[in-house]
């Protein structure tokens, strides 16, 4: 839709409702209801984030493992917070960053339609029938205490309290409303019998959730509706149908700014709730009939339409999954293949282009796996500046003799490379993170947000000081030159052992990753800088070398080191525990001068 198109929308909405206000009090009262239930259903959802987003987050990471269990959390958690966008929010953020998969996401998808069935009976069996506006006032004056503390628990409960007393007086207006209209006008003159009848009512109750975004909304309505005779149940079983269409439009917004994976998700929930509607439509005769036999079963009265229009939303959603499940597998290959994964690209961010929303593991997953790819731009750069390749030297069992015998000049333009490949994504890292850590985020995912800034700082450091040390590597590795080559050969040895060893963690698991050796490989950079400059200083004296080379492997030998301890402190913060040893505070800043110098020695004239 474009900006034009919305506005237009907009405005025909607004004028239609101003012109409704106009003709009819008691349609504002109504739609006064609708729009307290709509702000309810928001504070409700708020409430839930702050209260058990968390909750939510690790029940949907442990417990989706298998088709059955993504549908079971779906149902629970729709059940739980009534709110279907809500967790499809979640699991287009967390299908985005890599946490679940495909598959995992649609059975939420699937859980989460019949999850919004329980809306249903809420509202049929209780809040038509019972006078809730008396409990609706308490809650309300809580929530509004509890929202002004400080504490985020208290303030989610707050907001949970408060959008249930919202809800509640909603449903109070839209009753009463409903009453006083039904006693002027007879909305059930209205009614369209047939196919006729079934096609516009569906195209109503999709239209009025497209516009209302919540099919909790329009299920109230036409509840509502149909307790005070304003609506037959047949066309209300049609309004149920269509509700189900539009609520997929919510869906679609929250994956027009998701990633690859996140839009196949929308389009998996587009295709289950419309084959779940056209089925509905097609078998309106029998699913009715059966609607009729269950209701009997549970005794539900024969007049009682409400609760059988709850029977019948659930039944259909029922059949939706019967028939979705067993082409699972061809539903997931034809989602992959309509919407194709992009071409991986070096250059650009792969994984917090998405909107992950304010959830703590999918964000933090997406960064860290982005400082992954940051750092895999790094080492192979950071090879090629020293005439090696880093395939070789992982595949390598002897990466002494690989790096003596890797002499032939490697031609590449590093500050093109840099700027394409490490500058660009470090920049995207920092912008991520700085955008994050000011949302509500609990104190120890903005901590891990500033490492990981911090680790990427780290990684341009590494990058930088090998920068400086480039052409001289280059100019006595590539031809011998004796002593001095030897030399330049051992600061190459030490950069590789280390970029080998970071490799080998990096595919390790987490319980598996040594963070001993980190803390030994730092000491002993002290130990090997301090042997370096000796050896440096004995080929000197006994004229192996000359001073002007002398002092260019000082200068680099610094540089070296330097880029040594980054990369080990952007290892140890990338790929450690949180809870392991930190190194030393790494500043952004630092990385991120335009010319970084080492402290020891000063830079020589060549």
């Amino acid at each position: 839709m474009t900006r034009y198109a919305a506005k237009f929308q907009l405005g025909l909405i607004l004028g239609i409702l101003l012109l409704a206000f106009w003709l009819s009090a008691d349609f504002q009262q109504i739609a006064a209801g609708v729009a307290l239930f709509l702000l309810g259903m928001m504070m409700l959802e708020d409430g839930f984030k702050a209260l058990g987003g968390s909750v939510l987050e690790r029940l949907l990471a442990r417990t989706t493992g298998t088709l059955p269990r993504a549908m079971g959390f779906g149902v629970l958690a729709t059940s739980l917070t009534q709110s279907s966008s809500l967790v499809s929010v979640i699991s287009i953020s967390f299908l985005s960053a890599g946490l679940i998969t495909l598959q995992a996401g649609m059975g939420i998808i699937f859980g989460a339609n019949l999850g919004t069935t329980t809306g249903a009976w809420l509202i049929a069996g209780v809040g038509v029938k019972v006078d809730i506006a008396r409990y609706a006032m308490p809650m309300l004056a809580l929530g509004a205490v509890l929202m002004f503390q400080r504490g985020a628990s208290l303030r989610g409960a707050g907001q949970v309290i408060l959008g249930i007393g919202l809800i509640f007086l909603g449903i109070a207006f839209i009753k009463d409303g409903f009453d006083a209209f039904s006693a002027r006008f007879d909305l059930a003159q209205l009614a369209l019998t047939g196919l006729v009848g079934l096609a516009v009512y569906t195209l109503l109750g999709a239209a009025a959730t497209v516009v209302m975004q919540s099919s909790h909304a329009t299920m109230l309505l036409v509840i509502t509706a149909l307790v005070t005779g304003q609506i037959g149940y047949d066309n209300a079983l049609a309004v149920a149908i269509g509700a189900n269409i539009g609520t997929t439009v919510t869906a679609l917004i929250g994956a027009a700014s998701a990633n690859y994976q996140g839009k196949r998700l929308a389009l998996g929930h587009l295709i289950f709730n419309f084959v779940t509607a056209i089925t509905a439509l097609v078998l309106i005769v029998p699913l009715r009939q059966s609607v009729d036999l269950i209701s009997d079963l549970l005794g539900i009265r024969a007049d009682d339409f409400a609760l059988r229009l709850a029977v019948f939303h659930t039944l259909f959603n029922l059949l939706g999954i019967a028939i979705m499940v067993p082409l699972m597998a061809r539903l997931l290959r034809f989602l992959e293949r309509r919407i194709a994964s992009p071409a991986p690209n070096v250059s650009k961010p792969r994984y917090i282009t998405a909107d992950l929303g304010t959830f703590p593991a999918p964000i933090l997953t997406a960064l860290g796996n982005e400082l992954r790819h940051l750092y895999e731009n790094a080492a192979h750069l950071i090879c090629e500046g020293l005439n090696l390749r880093l395939e070789d030297l992982t595949q390598s069992k002897d990466i002494a003799v690989t790096v003596t015998r890797s002499n032939d000049p490697i031609m590449l333009d590093f500050e093109r490379r840099y700027d394409d490949k490490v500058k660009s994504l470090h920049a995207a890292i920092v912008e991520f993170a700085a955008q994050k850590a000011t949302l509500a985020l609990p104190e120890a995912t903005v901590t891990r947000l500033q490492e990981l800034r911090d680790a990427a700082g780290a990684v341009v450091r590494a990058v930088k000081a090998i920068k400086h040390m480039r052409d001289n590597t280059q100019r006595f590795t590539t031809v011998p030159h004796g002593e001095i080559t030897q030399l330049y050969d051992g600061l190459r040895q030490e950069i590789a052992q280390i970029l080998v060893e970071i490799a080998h963690i990096a595919q390790a698991t987490p319980d598996a990753r040594p963070a001993l050796w980190m803390e030994e490989e730092r000491a002993a950079l002290d130990i090997e800088g301090r042997a370096a400059s000796q050896r440096v200083e004995g080929a000197l004296q006994t004229r192996r070398i000359t001073a002007a080379d002398a002092t260019s492997f000082l200068n680099d030998s610094g540089y070296a080191f330097e880029a040594m301890r980054a990369l080990l402190d952007a290892a140890q913060l990338i790929y450690l525990p949180t809870d392991a040893p930190k190194p030393e505070s790494v500043g952004v800043t630092d990385a991120l001068a335009h010319d970084t110098q080492p402290t020891s020695p000063a830079t020589p004239a060549d």
